[in-house]
């Protein structure tokens, strides 16, 4: 299984998809490759826009997309894709569609049976067992938090210490202290903007400058850089 999990598409100040061009670029090699994107994330952009978005990026590293909308067949689709991507976007809609077309185990199946995946912010949400630890607003019932579980524990795209000022609502530490208070067995990673995953060869590395916050019920989070291995993750978290 491959994976690149990335925790946001744009740093403030730069173009879309810019920070992580060359870790997909490497991802994906150096072979052309047409990727499937599934864009039902997209709310206030059509799936056309958002796939267009997404291309141009895609075609400056000489690779491209094609939206699984376009075909009459989503299964033959995604059988046939050299490459698997869900962007941005709201993940409770995302896992809603993904349900009522009845995505999820295809999407895994592929995944787990070779087929590269590249997921950022609500694609990377997905990747995990649920959805329970997104950061998005949830503007339609997903008909089941359970999400496409590429990986075993769930991950925290956008994590940030920082509180709005003069605001006195948790923050997303406090948030996510609460999930592993009752949810005992699962670990959380934090994923910070500017960072992501990456699951090759069996190894699960972080890439990037900041370090990822790893939470855990009965220990205190700790931060591990991309100098750490992060296969036990891999290996010791427990599906929800």
């Amino acid at each position: 299984m491959r994976l690149l999990l990335i925790s946001n598409s744009t740093m403030v100040g730069k173009p879309y998809l810019e920070y992580p061009k060359y870790e997909i670029k490497k991802f994906l090699g150096k072979k052309p490759v047409t990727a499937v994107l599934i864009p039902y994330s997209a709310v206030t952009m059509s799936y056309d826009e958002y796939c267009g978005k997404v291309e141009q990026r895609f075609a400056e590293l000489g690779h491209h997309i094609v939206g699984l909308h376009t075909f009459s067949d989503p299964l033959k689709a995604l059988e046939e894709a050299e490459a698997i991507i869900i962007g941005n976007g709201n993940t409770w809609r995302l896992a809603r569609l993904l349900h009522d077309k009845k995505l999820m185990n295809p999407i895994r199946e592929r995944v787990f049976n070779g087929t590269p995946y590249i997921g950022w912010s609500a694609g990377l949400n997905i990747a995990g067992p649920t959805l329970r630890t997104t950061n998005d607003m949830p503007i339609v019932d997903p008909h089941g938090f359970e999400c496409v579980g590429l990986v075993p524990f769930q991950i925290n795209p956008h994590y940030t210490e920082e509180n709005i000022r003069d605001h006195a609502g948790e923050t997303r530490e406090q948030r996510l202290l609460e999930f592993i208070e009752l949810n005992t067995s699962t670990y959380v990673v934090g994923l910070r903007e500017g960072t992501m995953l990456k699951l090759e060869h069996g190894k699960l590395k972080l890439i990037g400058d900041k370090p990822c916050r790893i939470f855990k019920n009965g220990t205190d989070p700790i931060e591990l850089t991309a100098k750490d291995d992060l296969t036990f993750l891999m290996e010791t978290g427990v599906l929800a």
